[in-house]
C-alpha cells in the first residue's frame, strides 16, 4: 500500500475515533514503512503553549495509547503523537530508527568536523543534522520528487498483472 493511501486511510480512521474537542481541526499524518505520526493542533486558548501541550499530554495518555494500539496492529507499523501549540511543534514519542549507510573518507570528513565543532554529538547525530538541513533548503524539490514519485505508483497499479 502506498503512503499516501495509507495516510489517507489513517485520517479517515482517526476521523471516527478521535474525542471530539482534542483538536481544532482534523490531525495531520504523516507515514512511512516504519511508522505513523499524527500531530493535532490544540484548540485555541490562554496559558504557556507548552504547560498546555504538557497537560494534553497527560490527560490524553490512556486514550492515545489504545488507539495507538488499534493503529499499530491494523497498519503494522509503530504510532507517535504531537501538538501543535501556540506556535510550537511539540513531539511526544518519535520513532528513531537505525539506517545502515557506507560512507566514503571525505563524506565522514563532514561529519567529524560537525562533530568537532559542536554540532552533533555523533556521526549517527551529524548525518541527522544533514539530512534536516537538505529538507530545510530542498524541500520544495523533494516534495515535487515525492509527488512524481506518486504517479509512479498509479501508473504502475494501472498497468497489466504479470
Amino acid at each position: 500500500m502506498q503512503p499516501d493511501q495509507v495516510v489517507r486511510e489513517v485520517s479517515g480512521w482517526l476521523d471516527r475515533r478521535l474525542p471530539a474537542g482534542w483538536f481544532g481541526a482534523p490531525p495531520e499524518v504523516s507515514v512511512d514503512s516504519e511508522e505513523i505520526l499524527v500531530v493535532g493542533a490544540l484548540p485555541d486558548g490562554d496559558g504557556d503553549p507548552l504547560l498546555r501541550a504538557q497537560q494534553f499530554r497527560e490527560e490524553t495518555r490512556e486514550q492515545r495509547m489504545r488507539l495507538a494500539a488499534e493503529l499499530q496492529r491494523r497498519w503494522r507499523r509503530k504510532v507517535s503523537w504531537g501538538v501543535d501549540c501556540g506556535g510550537e511543534r511539540l513531539l511526544f514519542t518519535i520513532l528513531s530508527v537505525p539506517v545502515m549507510t557506507r560512507l566514503r573518507l571525505a563524506e565522514r570528513r563532514v561529519l567529524d568536523t560537525l562533530i568537532d565543532a559542536g554540532v552533533a554529538r555523533s556521526r549517527s547525530e551529524a548525518l541527522a543534522w544533514c539530512v534536516r538541513l537538505v529538507e530545510r533548503h530542498q524541500g520544495e524539490w523533494i516534495g515535487q520528487l515525492r509527488d512524481a514519485l506518486s504517479y509512479v505508483a498509479e501508473a504502475r497499479s494501472a498497468g497489466p498483472d504479470l
